[in-house]
């Protein structure tokens, strides 16, 4: 027969892109830091430790779910089912809506799309009465990704364009650069290139600044994909390759799953089907992949894709056959098109022309409704190819003309040249040997611009006999250049000795020299971390003090004695994880804002419990995100127990002790008030020697800081009686820096 096999398009259109959408809606308290493995370990151990039915474990168990929908789906379940029962009991809509909305993830990873879109109607239905943008932004996202998914590129753009909308609403650039991106996914889909590479490189540009290493693996991919589809192989390999290495580093199995497929991909379309079955079955290895159908149809396909290259037309019918019943079964059209574009070229081979008319015409019917301009060229093509082998020109002239109109709106120089090659033989029998021969001149053109394997071993060729007579002649320069070097450098023996003995004294003089100035200074900085270093030891040892824990405990104590059951749960809580922050706060030279005033309210809710006269106001400006500012740990507590401790030693009636917190410039300024005796009163500085020793630490402290944050990190105490009021007021100038 003279049919020309086809490179069947089958990359590997999977949940490279869902990720890329959904990782960056969930707004998780931690980033990729550390290993999943890591991450999964330390949220057990939270869940464990934390058994009160509350929306505190209503979020780690969807911390748990989303950490294991990628790679164990029916564990992410479990998880779940559980989170959105209690999530019901609590009758908390928020809570609900976002647990439906992690169960709708993990049911378009196992690409069950109808129960995906179920629990996504649910979440987009409770987000709506609450009014919560957000949320409904995530969910049509979401949906986005889902329709993408599934191949129905309309919907998808659709549901990308109300999420750009809603978050063009709140002005969130940040999101908005991710939907560009997802935009540009359905724009490579559709075969509007150069709208695609504009919108990915853009993407990896963002990812790239912001560290993002799964936007990047995306990124690469999709650019990738691009590449291939347009034929240039060598540039698609490049970015496959850079996208491995990442998904290898971060330990991601489904990235590594998909880069594997997609080169292998690459390596067949080249007739290397050796290597290709290779990473197919590193591919296949993987054993995380298998919980997603789609992935395991697409496999099947280029699997099948190879049988077909070699010849194997039983192996290659039969997975194509698995790959359309599993397509049919999850409404999966793009893996759909691709076996059954395969199985006619497979009938259309063996002559069984019936069989491969049926599949044919099928595969043209949804690649028409959906847009997939590639997969529309094959079968445009196979049906040419069958009618010209049925001796039917008429029709084969038809398609044929239908396949050089796809391939030259959208640049698809195989099957550009696959066409001419077809017009030329059409023509031939029907006897217009002029359209046959200019056919044929068109095709002969088409063939030449495209750089066959052996071409490229050619060209390499000589790039490397050319590299390596251009490194002789080098080194033949530098023989001669040497030689005579040394011979002047005979001649000059003399006189270079002694210029040398000169040289090294002077160089040993200047070294040592420089040696002392190095060590000196390094000695001093030595000494200043040491000094910081004793006064942060310092600080940690008065932040919880044995006075203050004994006294809580004896608090406690009376409590329980007194059969305050309730007061003394509440009491023992708040104690131990006053501790616990404390103890957490210390390890880190920074912390977030959000988690050093949780501290100092956890102490206040203690101080409060203990003694209600005191009432206690903490305000944050609504200008501070308190989740992207790093301060040092333990800077306000001190004042704030100072304050308590001292400022109301007579007068335990109507005390306020109030903490205002607020930006002045690229200043953060924290004020706290009392309305007790003042700093000036003589009652309160009748013994000198009891000053706060936390105090004095942390003011010695913040002088280091000041040099080490390269900002000013000041304090001053004064007496409100100058301002016509009662009590002591601090102002603490903090440093600090953005998350």
């Amino acid at each position: 027969m003279s049919t020309t096999k086809p490179k069947l398009m089958q990359l590997f259109y999977s949940s490279h892109n869902l990720k890329s959408a959904l990782t960056v809606i969930f707004l998780l308290a931690f980033q990729y830091l550390c290993s999943q493995t890591v991450i999964i370990d330390s949220l057990k151990t939270e869940l464990k430790s934390h058994q009160k039915q509350d929306t505190t474990r209503v979020n780690l168990l969807n911390l748990l779910a989303f950490q294991h929908y990628r790679n164990n789906p029916p564990k992410a379940i479990e998880y779940i089912d559980e989170s959105l029962k209690l999530a019901n009991e609590l009758g908390v809509a928020k809570f609900l809506a976002h647990s439906y909305y992690i169960k709708a993830v993990i049911y378009t990873e196992q690409a069950n799309f109808n129960e995906a879109l179920k629990n996504y109607g649910k979440s987009k239905e409770l987000y709506t009465t609450l009014n919560d943008l957000k949320g409904l932004e995530k969910c049509n996202n979401a949906m986005g990704v889902l329709y993408s998914y599934k191949g129905e590129f309309k919907n998808s753009l659709n549901a990308y364009k109300k999420a750009m909308r809603i978050a063009e609403k709140r002005n969130d650039s940040k999101m908005i650069h991710k939907y560009l991106y997802n935009i540009g996914i359905i724009y490579r889909h559709t075969g509007e290139y150069e709208k695609a590479l504009e919108n990915f490189d853009y993407a990896l540009e963002i990812n790239k600044k912001n560290k993002d290493s799964l936007g990047i693996l995306n990124s690469l991919n999709s650019i990738a994909s691009l590449y291939y589809e347009q034929g240039n192989y060598p540039v698609s390999l490049d970015y496959h390759n850079k996208s491995l290495q990442i998904a290898e580093r971060i330990n991601d199995s489904i990235g590594i799953f998909q880069s594997h497929i997609n080169i292998g991909n690459l390596y067949r379309q080249q007739n290397d089907n050796e290597k290709a079955l290779n990473f197919y079955n590193k591919a296949l290895s993987i054993n995380n992949a298998q919980f997603n159908v789609k992935n395991v149809t697409a496999l099947k396909n280029n699997i099948a894709g190879v049988y077909f290259d070699n010849n194997e037309y039983d192996k290659a019918i039969s997975n194509y056959n698995a790959s359309v019943k599993l397509s049919r079964e999850i409404e999966d059209d793009v893996n759909l098109v691709t076996a059954l574009n395969g199985l006619g070229f497979i009938y259309l081979e063996i002559e069984k022309f019936p069989e491969a008319l049926s599949y044919f015409e099928e595969s043209k019917t949804i690649n028409l409704a959906n847009n997939y301009s590639y997969d529309l060229a094959d079968s445009y093509q196979g049906l040419a190819e069958t009618y010209f082998e049925m001796k039917n020109f008429n029709l084969a002239l038809l398609n044929t003309k239908k396949l050089a109109e796809v391939s030259e709106e959208y640049k698809y120089l195989t099957h550009k040249k696959n066409a001419y090659s077809l017009f030329s033989r059409i023509y031939k029998n029907k006897g217009d040997f002029k359209k046959a021969f200019e056919s044929y001149q068109q095709f002969k053109v088409l063939s030449d611009s495209i750089l066959n394997e052996d071409n490229i071993k050619k060209i390499t060729q000589l790039e490397y006999e050319y590299k390596y007579e251009k490194e002789l002649d080098a080194a033949e320069k530098r023989e001669v250049k040497l030689t005579k070097t040394v011979e002047t450098t005979s001649k000059d023996l003399a006189k270079t000795q002694r210029n040398l003995l000169l040289g090294i004294i002077s160089f040993l003089t200047v070294a040592i020299l420089l040696g002392s100035i190095i060590f000196y200074l390094k000695l001093r900085n030595s000494k200043a971390k040491t000094q910081n270093i004793i006064t942060e030891q310092k600080l940690l040892r008065t932040q919880m003090t044995p006075h203050f824990i004994f006294n809580s405990l004896s608090v406690l104590q009376g409590m329980i004695l007194n059969k305050e059951a309730s007061k003394s749960v509440s009491y023992l809580s708040k104690f131990s994880k006053l501790l616990r922050i404390t103890l957490e706060n210390s390890r880190d030279k920074t912390v977030l804002l959000s988690k050093e005033l949780e501290a100092v309210d956890n102490y206040l809710s203690l101080q409060t419990i203990e003694n209600e006269n005191i009432n206690f106001k903490l305000n944050v400006d609504s200008t501070i995100d308190t989740n992207t500012i790093k301060i040092p740990p333990m800077l306000i507590q001190p004042f704030v127990e100072n304050a308590i401790e001292h400022a109301f030693k007579n007068h335990k009636e109507n005390a306020v002790v109030e903490i205002h917190l607020k930006l002045e410039g690229a200043k953060l300024i924290c004020c706290i008030l009392d309305n007790g005796i003042g700093i000036d009163s003589s009652e309160r500085n009748i013994n000198q020697n009891k000053k706060s020793l936390a105090t004095k630490i942390t003011s010695e402290r913040l002088k280091y800081l000041s040099k080490d944050f390269k900002m000013d990190a000041s304090i001053a105490i004064e007496d409100r009686k100058k301002y016509d009021e009662k009590g002591t007021k601090i102002t603490i100038n903090i440093p600090y820096t953005k998350a």
